[in-house]
């Protein structure tokens, strides 16, 4: 505190610089402290897997029966969720039919498939599709060869991060009707989460006609989190600048179309509106 009547000391010069370089040298941009253990994309999907069965495991006769989405009771979505397991299937197999396939639409058969089963038999075979899909991608495909299954084109291991995406995504779908709590990520698995979205958000700004370019320095706080820069929409003007700092797993919501921008707490710096289309972008990668 500055002594009454005194005149403020001038800093020494250089010392801003000097603060900033060392708070760099101790923390990288993007890096999270404490820090979480990396993960590969197949344990990624391991670890999401794993907690949906366990979710499956956890539901009640009557469980089953209730409405979810799209018409849906929970059997069906767990029959979605076969469909798209078998899509991956013929993906890794090399058939060109599944690359531009509606994502809805070639699983639904699978969905209508389970009515009437015992709630068992679709649980058991949602765990052997995901357990299949495990067996293929284990130590003997390279995570960086591309892939292409229901109109994405994306490096294997990228498909497998979009896959636990959809599992967590779809947990929650189930715990919100069934009166569970909601699910978070373990940390690791959130990072590749939202290390994924971070990467999207250019082609999530092509899918919604955002054309004005954009620089955008995305902060997501919390376990899982980072920073990143991302460039998004094309032309050529200078980029218009903007900062959106929010919480990674309210991000995750976001992405999955399971939330609003009006449901997270936003702190963005720039034009309010380019940084509107952003997040409108974002929530355009959800498949559901």
């Amino acid at each position: 505190m500055m002594a009454e009547g005194r005149e403020p000391v001038a800093l020494p010069a250089g010392l801003r610089d000097r603060v900033l370089a060392a708070s760099r040298q101790a923390r990288a941009v993007g890096d999270c402290v404490p820090a979480i253990t990396a993960l590969s994309p197949a344990e990624g999907f391991s670890r999401a897997a794993d907690a949906f069965y366990g979710l499956l495991c956890a539901l009640g006769d009557d469980d089953w029966r209730k409405p979810v989405i799209r018409g849906l009771d929970v059997q069906g979505l767990v029959g979605h969720l076969i469909g798209v397991e078998d899509d991956v299937h013929s993906c890794l197999s090399g058939d060109p039919a599944v690359a531009e396939a509606n994502h809805v639409e070639s699983t639904q058969p699978a969905a209508v498939r389970q009515a009437g089963r015992p709630a068992v038999q679709t649980r058991t075979e949602w765990r052997r599709a995901a357990d299949r899909t495990l067996s293929l991608v284990r130590g003997s495909a390279d995570p960086c060869v591309r892939v292409a299954v229901h109109g994405m084109r994306l490096p294997l291991g990228g498909l497998l991060v979009v896959r636990a995406f959809e599992l967590w995504t779809h947990d929650n779908d189930i715990r919100r009707v069934t009166g569970l709590p909601p699910s978070v990520p373990d940390a690791s698995t959130l990072r590749l989460m939202t290390e994924l979205a971070a990467r999207l958000l250019p082609h999530a700004a092509v899918r919604t006609g955002l054309q004005v370019p954009v620089s955008v320095r995305l902060v997501l706080t919390g376990p899982g989190g980072g920073t990143w820069d991302v460039a998004v929409g094309v032309g050529p003007a200078d980029p218009v600048c903007i900062s959106i700092v929010t919480d990674a797993v309210g991000f995750c919501w976001l992405v999955a179309n399971r939330a609003t921008p009006a449901d997270l707490d936003l702190q963005v710096t720039g034009d309010r509106g380019r940084a509107a289309g952003v997040l409108a972008a974002a929530s355009a990668l959800a498949l559901d």
